[in-house]
């Protein structure tokens, strides 16, 4: 009784062994069509014959259309390679002076506050100039007491009580007095410390009573009504950078903020040590809202050749890189692509598109190479 339940047993795997495996594993049907299996499972319905496997099975595939797995496709759309550099700079004013006495002296009178916004020429501050004042009057009555021993001797010339040679030496002696009141005068106005350039006064460092020097720095006066912002490119954009190209700034103290800008001026050579370009750009200050030394987060933006754009669902991932399902004559194609840019509404890529490929975004779960699809719109027509 024992063999005969061991062979029972083998019968009753081996019926169920065999429609399974001929369901689900293709590469026994040579074996199954050899032993003259095939046919009779193809009859009782257990294997899908080859004709239908290809259409998809019977009622027209695993989409439900008639040709092929059901898909979304569109032609993919073409767009401009656009390369975005940032950086951080720092601003400045676009002039700065700092302010120093051209004397030594005293201060006698402060007249500017810190903050104020003072025109060119307008006075900061007074040395005291007692003996400055007293050598401009001592050099007028030198020239005062030239001038007239010159008209003097001019009016005698006619009469032949003078010579040429005293005229000329009392016409030196004019001009030489002259000179030396110009010196005086203008020795007196270096006692006056006055703005250079228009602009805002920064802190003073004195106050009145002081012994200043020609070292001292008094304060800083900086010109705020525009900007200029020094920052630095890497060396891949070196040649792209040029002065008036166009850039965002925006103030990293007020996220949201966006100032427009130009470039001013290119360094004339890449830092060997950070492989970067110094770059100077200038934007505008209405209201006087930035302040020199704020740091800015500046955007340039290059723009490049025209690529193919994809949506960003249409993009898969295998073992040999990034792919993208493509409906080339009415049949599925795998792709391989490189992606060059990404952004919210489209994946800028390096493909070998042909004219009329379609790129599927929906359904790619169902694809095999080579195998027919069927088209959403077209199967919505159809309906």
């Amino acid at each position: 009784m024992r063999p005969l339940s061991q062979i029972a047993l083998v019968l009753l795997l081996g019926a169920v062994a065999v429609p399974l495996a001929a369901r689900f594993v293709p590469g026994t049907h040579p074996w199954l069509a050899r032993a003259g299996l095939l046919t009779p499972l193809q009859d009782a319905g257990i294997v899908v014959p080859p004709a239908e496997a290809a259409a998809g099975g019977p009622g027209g595939g695993q989409g439900g259309g008639q040709g092929g797995a059901l898909v979304v496709a569109a032609p993919a759309a073409h767009e401009i390679l656009r390369d975005v550099v940032t950086a951080i700079g720092s601003a400045r004013g676009v002039q700065a002076v700092v302010v120093s006495p051209e004397v030594a002296g005293r201060v006698m009178v402060l007249r500017a506050v810190p903050g104020q916004a003072v025109k060119s020429g307008e006075v900061i501050a007074e040395l005291d100039a007692e003996q400055a004042e007293l050598a401009v009057e001592r050099a007028k009555l030198v020239y005062e007491d030239a001038q007239a021993t010159l008209t003097r001797l001019e009016r005698l010339a006619g009469s032949g009580a003078t010579t040429d040679l005293q005229r000329q030496e009392a016409e030196l002696a004019r001009r030489t007095a002259e000179l030396a009141l110009a010196t005086a005068e203008r020795d007196l106005a270096d006692h006056r410390l006055v703005a250079p350039i228009a602009g805002f006064v920064g802190l003073i460092d004195i106050q009145d009573g002081d012994l200043v020097t020609s070292s001292t720095v008094v304060t800083r006066i900086e010109d705020r009504s525009s900007l200029i912002v020094d920052f630095r490119v890497p060396e891949r954009v070196a040649t792209l950078v040029k002065p008036g190209d166009p850039l965002t700034a925006a103030p990293v103290s007020t996220p949201g903020r966006v100032l427009d800008g130009k470039i001013t001026a290119v360094d004339n050579r890449v830092d060997e040590t950070s492989r970067t370009l110094r770059v100077q750009a200038q934007i505008g200050n209405d209201g006087d809202a930035l302040r020199a030394g704020m740091a800015f987060r500046i955007a340039l933006e290059f723009t490049g050749a025209e690529y193919p754009a994809v949506d960003p669902l249409a993009i898969q991932w295998g073992a040999e890189g990034a792919y993208v399902w493509i409906v080339r004559e009415g049949k599925a194609a795998r792709l391989p692509i490189r992606i060059l840019q990404r952004n919210e509404k489209a994946v800028l890529v390096e493909a070998a598109l042909e004219p009329g490929d379609l790129v599927v975004t929906e359904g790619v779960q169902t694809l095999r190479p080579g195998a027919a699809v069927t088209l959403a719109e077209a199967e919505r027509a159809a309906g």
